[in-house]
């Protein structure tokens, strides 16, 4: 759905090559996984330069009302955690780390622990993960739905065990059950049995975070995951910047034909935002790492592309507003869990892109997208942040190009208008 209320943002278009050095906030992925590990570990700890964005406050106010000490010290986050608590009521927002990590927490409280979200989170697949609780002990309402709403009625302890279930619809299933289980008696085997499981890189990145916390995790079998019961060790994680709020900048670098850089991009990480500087590259841009710092240079060529982005789909709003200004066809492919983000991107992006003018065509598992020439109109967001920023990024090259509900990026940015205004050289403090 889209915000009816909200002002319509009109997207700046670029007078000249940008030229810009963009300094990123923390990853909401690793933030918000930071942020459940420390309330689960042994002792207290520092998750540094974290991503404060409404994710991740969705996220602290979760832990929060759980029992979990959490205060903010200057840019770092202060986790105390404490023996989960019951007979509470979370506020999930828009967020999928929220609706699907948190449930396997508050199995550990003493009594129930109500769950409701946003109009749009109402839609959003959770199924697999409530069958996935109930499988390893654990009382579910959900009145038959499988969404939001549901109660989750903690005892205190769960029993763990093998669990088999289909993740095809998002990583986050498995990345929500791994996060608690070593917190279960008999900790949990996951199984996936279904198409591959999407946004892989995200549970490598649970994975390698659980092993930082010192909890034993066995993924040397193809779609098993198996976490061991015991301690959570206490540890300070540095937030590195998140890589996927990248692309919009680093778009812009590519279609005005100027140069963007980012400051600590990281030489190895398990963030899929990282694939970026190859897409890019692809898409006809220069692209260099050194000293620490990604840097993006336009070529004054953009290419289409013939890509498989089953396992960084959240960079395809960005790269199929690319595609539709570039000089050949495009055919993203690998995508089909998009549809249930949150809003079927491939429905909306495929509607607000020929509604400009563009040709792009649905496929069974992506978009097929041609070059047209693209003209002013209103690019809806459907309350999904992604979506916004990709009607950003045409707006640089496709006067009158207005936005609505351009708000909604506070999800993974405070301020995207700001950074956004500041990218292009532009005075927002009139």
């Amino acid at each position: 759905m889209t915000d009816t209320t909200a002002p319509l943002w009109p997207a700046p278009t670029a007078a000249a090559p940008v030229d810009a050095t963009v300094a990123l906030p923390g990853s909401k992925s690793i933030t918000n996984r930071a942020l459940v590990l420390a309330a689960l570990a042994a002792g207290p700890s520092l998750v540094r330069h974290p991503l404060l964005a409404r994710d991740t406050r969705l996220m602290i106010d979760a832990l929060r009302v759980l029992g979990v000490g959490l205060e903010t010290e200057g840019d770092d986050v202060r986790v105390t955690p404490a023996p989960v608590r019951g007979d509470a009521a979370i506020d999930t927002g828009l967020a999928g780390t929220v609706m699907r990590f948190v449930p396997p927490v508050a199995a550990l409280a003493h009594g129930d622990v109500r769950f409701d979200g946003d109009p749009q989170a109402r839609l959003r697949p959770m199924g697999t993960v409530l069958d996935a609780l109930q499988a390893l002990g654990v009382s579910i309402d959900d009145g038959g739905r499988g969404v939001l709403p549901f109660t989750v009625a903690g005892t205190g302890a769960v029993p763990g065990g093998d669990v088999t279930i289909d993740a095809s619809g998002s990583s986050q299933f498995v990345s929500g059950l791994l996060l608690s289980a070593p917190r279960y008696d008999k900790g949990v085997t996951v199984h996936h049995d279904g198409r591959p499981v999407p946004s892989q890189p995200h549970i490598d990145m649970t994975v390698a975070m659980l092993r930082e916390h010192g909890v034993e995790v066995d993924d040397s079998e193809p779609n098993v995951w198996r976490v061991e019961p015991g301690t959570v060790r206490a540890v300070d994680t540095v937030v590195e910047p998140d890589l996927s709020n990248a692309a919009p900048f680093l778009a812009a670098a590519v279609l005005t034909g100027g140069t963007v850089r980012v400051p600590r991009w990281p030489a190895a990480t398990t963030q899929p935002g990282a694939q970026l500087s190859e897409l890019l590259a692809r898409m006809g841009a220069d692209v260099s790492l050194d000293d620490g710092a990604l840097t993006v240079r336009g070529t004054g060529t953009v290419l289409g592309i013939d890509a498989d982005l089953h396992d960084v789909g959240e960079l395809t709003p960005v790269l199929a507003a690319l595609a539709a200004v570039a000089s050949t066809p495009s055919h993203l492919r690998g995508i089909a869990h998009l549809r249930g983000h949150e809003t079927d991107r491939l429905a909306a992006l495929a509607t607000e892109i020929n509604g400009l003018g563009g040709e792009v065509t649905e496929t069974a598992d992506g978009l097929d997208i041609a070059p047209a020439p693209l003209r002013a109109g209103v690019f809806h967001s459907y309350a999904d942040h992604r979506m916004a920023q990709a009607g950003a990024v045409l707006g640089l090259v496709v006067p009158g190009v207005e936005v609505d509900d351009i708000a909604t990026t506070s999800k993974t940015l405070a301020d995207f208008p700001g950074m956004w205004s500041a990218l292009l050289g532009q005075d927002t403090s009139a």
